[in-house]
């Protein structure tokens, strides 16, 4: 799509959200953080650049975002701490540093987009079974809010440019076919992640893949877009000689020092969003007990096919090994 062409369906999008009422502008602001352009190119390219589309898009976000109060979800703590903490031990997800300005490719440097956030997952080793799904999903929205919040308008301010984006290093150790059991809470996350913060990944590093990802990746793969398959890069091993080609700072591996180990509570990164949120809830009186019930959208129907194909596949998979609660092959 030329660059004329793109213009134009942004400068159409902009004149259709004019349209909307004045809640869902207000709610808008949160999202885009200084640079609306930016957020409606995100919006456009995850509906192939149809502007209608894109407009729905945004607007059923904007309505979900009013309808689950997400504005002030950064007020809402998940108390008591050691819940929170349990929570950080069974959904691995952390910030582990920033892209550097520059890749060395042998002997050559090349230059890149240095201060994009990374954040490693630990999708493998992440058993959601320390509370209710409810508590996962406030936590991933919350991590998501002040992502976009406050890392990255800080990184867009440290460097002088917009910073809308991140890379993501999904860790797949521990993977095993049990891992179906959380299919339901994976989809949830997932369903949030694609229909309310679409194209906030530019990059997905996969490392550490056992069998059992190879298998599912190879049908999964002609089933997504050009454009995200060109996101998904598959790293040999733990990816180390790659990735430390590309980030700056940090480390996702887990540590016997848990001040180092970007998944833990005690991590720098979890530490600041914990205590700013507890801040903002005692700013507006606002702590108390329970998790936030946020409202699911209905899953797209080409993800919900996805979903049926790795489900299809891991059962497949469990046959072959006489039990979906076995060993896998590695």
């Amino acid at each position: 799509m030329g660059a004329a062409a793109c213009d134009a369906a942004v400068e159409e999008l902009t004149r259709l959200l004019d349209q909307v009422e004045e809640p869902l502008k207000q709610t808008f602001q949160n999202v885009h953080q200084g640079y609306p352009t930016d957020t409606l190119v995100r919006f456009l390219k995850a509906r192939e650049w149809h502007v209608s589309k894109a407009c729905d898009m945004l607007v059923d976000s904007l309505n979900w975002r009013i309808q689950n109060e997400i504005d002030s979800i950064l007020e809402k703590p998940i108390i008591p701490v050691d819940l929170y903490r349990s929570i950080r031990e069974t959904q691995l997800v952390g910030l582990s540093g920033y892209s550097k300005e520059e890749d060395v490719y042998g002997s050559k440097v090349l230059p890149t987009v240095g201060g994009i956030p990374v954040f490693a997952i630990g999708v493998g080793q992440s058993t959601y079974d320390k509370a209710s799904v409810h508590y996962y999903v406030q936590s991933h929205i919350q991590i998501n809010e002040y992502r976009d919040r406050i890392v990255l308008p800080m990184a867009s301010k440290k460097f002088g440019r917009p910073i809308s984006t991140c890379i993501k290093v999904l860790d797949m150790t521990g993977l095993k076919l049990s891992a179906l059991n959380q299919m339901k809470i994976l989809t949830a996350i997932s369903t949030v992640d694609d229909l309310n913060y679409p194209e906030k990944a530019e990059t997905y590093y996969i490392v550490n893949a056992p069998y059992i990802f190879s298998a599912c990746w190879k049908v999964v793969k002609p089933l997504l877009q050009e454009r995200t398959r060109k996101k998904v890069h598959v790293l040999h091993g733990c990816g180390r000689d790659e990735l430390l080609k590309r980030e700056g700072s940090g480390s996702s591996k887990n540590s016997s020092n848990d001040v180092n180990n970007c998944f833990s509570l005690d991590h720098p990164f979890h530490q600041e969003l914990y205590h700013y949120i507890e801040e903002q809830a005692l700013n507006q009186e606002l702590i108390k007990q329970g998790s936030l019930h946020v409202n699911i959208p209905d899953q797209d129907p080409e993800d919900a096919k996805i979903v049926e194909v790795i489900e299809a596949e891991f059962h497949k998979l469990g046959e072959q090994n006489g039990s979906v609660n076995g060993e896998h092959k590695e």
